[in-house]
Parts: C-alpha cells; structure tokens; sequence
C-alpha cells in the first residue's frame, strides 16, 4: 500500500485547492453527448477535433486511469504481478459489469489487471482502489491528482469504475492525453489492452473493444458505458511506426461507435498517405481530414452528427442498465 502519510497530505491539498469540492460545470444535454479527437501520437499533433473541450461522462474510460494508478504502484515496487488483493464487502457489493468476487476472497494483480480491461469489472476496481488508496474515495482524490500532472485539466475522478456520478467528468482531448501519457509511461504493460479475452472461473470474458484484430493496427485501449455517457472509446492504432489515437465519446450504439471510430482511423492515416490492410484500403471512407482546422469534412461529420441523436425512448439501443456495462 502507497505511503499513507504522503497519501494524506497529498489529498488535503487537493480537496483545499478546490479540485474535489468544485461544482462541476453542466453536463451538456442527452443530444449533445457526442465528442471526438484524434491526434497523431508521433507528433502531437491534432487530427480531428470536434467538441473536444465539452464536458462529458467518462464511464469506464475510467478505469485506464486506475490501471495507470495499478502500474505506478508496479514500477514503485509497492506491488508484484502475483500479489493478492483482498475484496471488502464494498467491493463484493458494486453493480455489474462485474467479476463476481466475493467478500473476503483474493485476486491476483495480473488476474485484476486482465478483468479490468476485458470485462471492465467494476469491483475489480475497487479492490484496486481500496489497495492502493485505502478507500476508493482516497484513490479517487489521487487518480485527481495524477491527471492534473499529466495534464488533464479538466478531468475529476470521485469512483475507480466510471460508475454514474454526475461529478465525475472529462472531456476528449483530456482521454487522449490518458492514452498517450499511459503508452509513453507505461509501455511496458500496454500489451494487456491487445488481450482478446480472460477467464476467470468456469466462464471466459471477450474483450469489448471490437477493433482489435479487425482494424489495421488497432492494438487497445478501452470501451466505456453508461446511460448518461452513451457509448465511450478510446483506441490507439500504429501503421508503419505512427501510431494514432482517437477518442469517441457519447455513441448511440456500440456498433455506431466502433463504425466512427474505424471511419477516423482510416480517416486519419489517409491524410498522412498510410493505409491500412488492402480490404480496409479499398473501403476506406472518401472523407478529408483538415489538420491546420482540426476539423474533419463529408462523411466523418456526418456521422458525428448522427452518433448524437438521442433515442426516441431515451434509451440506448443495446442496453439502458445505469451499471456500466464495458
């Protein structure tokens, strides 16, 4: 377990300099939950951008960010692959999606790490939290303060799941810096977001990124969902040593979600003269991307526009559980 000395002091200045106790700014409406960026890693430069700066619901996107925590904890020392982390009765209890672990049980860090990308367990994450932090509520204030070094500005965390709670909230350029902050500091365990499934028990759990081993190069990270944050992805692909990242947030569908997310992808290495396989070449979208205005044109607008439109029900089309369900 980290320092709780240093972890006490490290809190009280986040909760005194207003971080945790700020009354975040308006969640735009249910129309209007759709953002996206996409930024070529290599270079920093932006791609695509298009409400990027708009607040938005993380959902399990969240749980890079404690899988960043898990794997500082790693390179520290404080932890090891084989150690074994106990389950509270508060973690026992979380919503689905989840392990099913029990109160007073264990699970292996490796194991942990595995259902946290593959099935998005949310009382995985807080035995990560509860481990590393003491409560999930102290993980959250340091999950805060590791984005405000990494530069997520406008990112606060108050759970390690991405469960609804109106003040935990994001926005997409801030995503994408998790993503490349978690490739650059963390490249020796980014390899577990490629991992197509996990088993756990008598069942096996698929990865809910369904981009891997269907797009060229696509090779992580995370997929995120709750009613109130639509269908979230944060993918990173790499062609002939580029590697881009795009973010989505606010999908109507996880198949509208992985169709755009492909749509930016291709988008995005064909205005830096890189295709893909020779199938995904021949289907690539006839769109441009406009790099100097960060906005991308024809079709990639279109279905921007279109990943926004809100159900007449009010729910989404594959599900409208409040529990995260990926």
């Amino acid at each position: 377990m980290f320092n709780l000395q240093n972890f006490t002091r490290t809190a009280t200045l986040v909760l005194f300099s207003g971080f945790l106790l700020s009354t975040p700014e308006s969640i735009a409406s249910a129309q209007e939950k759709y953002a996206s960026i996409v930024i070529n890693a290599e270079t920093d430069e932006v791609l695509h951008a298009r409400f990027a700066d708009d607040r938005r619901y993380p959902a399990s996107l969240t749980k890079v960010m404690t899988l960043y925590m898990l794997f500082d904890a790693l390179e520290a020392g404080e932890l090891s692959l084989n150690d074994r982390l106990r389950v509270s009765a508060n973690a026992d209890r979380q919503p689905a999606s989840d392990l099913g672990i029990k109160r007073g049980s264990t699970i292996k860090v490796q194991d942990a790490i595995y259902a946290l990308i593959t099935k998005s367990a949310n009382d995985v994450a807080v035995v990560v939290a509860e481990r590393i932090g003491g409560t999930e509520e102290r993980f959250a204030a340091l999950m805060t303060v590791k984005a405000r070094t990494l530069g997520l500005t406008k990112t606060s965390f108050y759970n390690a799941s991405g469960l609804p709670d109106p003040r935990q909230i994001t926005t997409a350029r801030d995503m994408a810096k998790l993503a490349e902050a978690m490739l650059e500091n963390h490249g020796d365990y980014y390899h577990y977001f490629a991992n197509p499934k996990f088993s756990w028990g008598r069942k096996t759990y698929r990865n809910h990124n369904k981009l891997l081993g269907k797009v060229d190069g696509v090779d992580g990270i995370k997929t995120g969902y709750t009613r109130a944050s639509g269908f979230n992805l944060m993918a990173s692909a790499k062609r002939d040593d580029t590697r881009i990242i795009a973010i989505m947030l606010g999908g109507n569908s996880s198949r509208a979600r992985n169709a755009h997310v492909t749509d930016l992808i291709e988008a995005a290495y064909l205005s830096l003269g890189i295709t893909g396989t020779e199938d995904q070449a021949a289907s690539a979208p006839q769109i441009a991307f406009a790099p100097s205005s960060g906005v991308a044109v024809s079709r990639v607008l279109k279905t921007g526009q279109d990943v926004m439109i809100k159900n007449k029900t009010g729910l989404t089309a594959e599900g409208a559980a409040e529990a995260e369900s990926e």
